[in-house]
């Protein structure tokens, strides 16, 4: 099972040289994959609610920096050598697909094939708003452009005309230097049906459940790759899970992440048993290098048992 770790995009500590020593760390160490989230701009009043913490508020403040997802990785490109860069997840319907497409396979170019593309349909109907998308159709929206970007990144003479979407013989090179991992996120049943429909892996973000939970939920992934004439097995089961290091053993709960190394080894082996292939970890402290630190830590004492 791959682990990879996120990167400090945001928040006071984002800046070129915590990327840059994360990400040298996260490879010494031997994480598979860093991670950057994705944000285009965050309005001042949020009202709807951010599913994925505690409390529905969202975590970064607006006056806190928020460094855009794909320049970092290209950014990052440069400054590794091994560790594969990933974004979760890319919001689809924020971007054209010419444009994201292309620019996708520019990082992965200029990483040699490191780029995952994490994907999915947003959450936050103020960004929606702000960026004069709509936020009704974004589901719809996200498949057409997973559609359109088969073509792009396989063919030639590019054509797509959909609902929301529409060229006519473009071209779109470079193509990826690998066949582009598409990795979509998103908990509920549209999402699972996308992800088999159009993925390479299902890629819920933070869920609070157990991994044999995500393993059976995994199966309608998998029933929707074989509806669309698509081989099952190649639909990978990945996940995000918030974590933390605590440095005694703390009591545990199954849908947590959190305890020594020795309990956090024991936790993740029961992902890798469900066959979960990748998780990716939000290291849980409110400064940055209190985060370091732990990421450093599980570097030493829990990766190593994972191998």
């Amino acid at each position: 099972m791959e682990i990879g770790v996120f990167l400090p995009i945001s928040g006071r500590a984002a800046g070129p040289a915590a990327l840059t020593d994360a990400a040298r760390t996260a490879e010494r160490l031997g994480f598979d994959a860093v991670w950057s989230a994705d944000r285009v701009v965050t309005p001042w009043r949020i009202e709807t609610p951010y599913p994925y913490a505690e409390g529905d508020a969202f975590i970064v403040p607006p006056d806190r920096p928020f460094l855009d997802s794909m320049a970092c990785l290209a950014f990052l490109a440069g400054q590794t050598e091994r560790v594969r860069l990933g974004i979760s997840v890319m919001v689809l319907p924020y971007r054209h697909p010419l444009y994201w497409t292309r620019l996708a396979a520019t990082i992965d170019r200029l990483s040699a094939g490191r780029l995952i593309m994490g994907v999915g349909v947003g959450w936050m109907r103020e960004e929606f708003e702000a960026l004069g998308v709509p936020f009704e159709p974004r589901g719809q929206m996200t498949d057409e452009q997973l559609e359109a970007a088969r073509t792009l990144f396989t063919q030639d003479h590019c054509s797509f005309h959909g609902q929301y979407y529409a060229f006519s013989d473009v071209s779109c090179f470079p193509r990826p230097n690998q066949h582009l991992p598409i990795w979509v996120g998103g908990e509920g049943r549209a999402a699972r049906r996308r992800a088999g429909r159009y993925g390479d892996a299902w890629f819920p973000y933070f869920v609070r459940t157990t991994p044999e939970r995500l393993r059976d939920l995994h199966q309608e992934v998998r029933a929707a790759a074989q509806e669309a004439g698509r081989d099952p097995n190649a639909v990978a089961l990945t996940c995000c899970a918030a974590i933390e290091v605590t440095e005694h053993e703390v009591e545990q709960d199954p849908s947590r992440l959190r305890g020594s190394p020795g309990q956090l080894a024991t936790a993740l082996a029961r992902y890798q048993r469900a066959g979960v292939e990748h998780v990716a970890l939000q290291f849980s402290a409110p400064r940055w290098p209190d985060r370091l630190a732990q990421i450093q830590t599980f570097g030493s004492e829990v990766l190593p048992r994972l191998r």
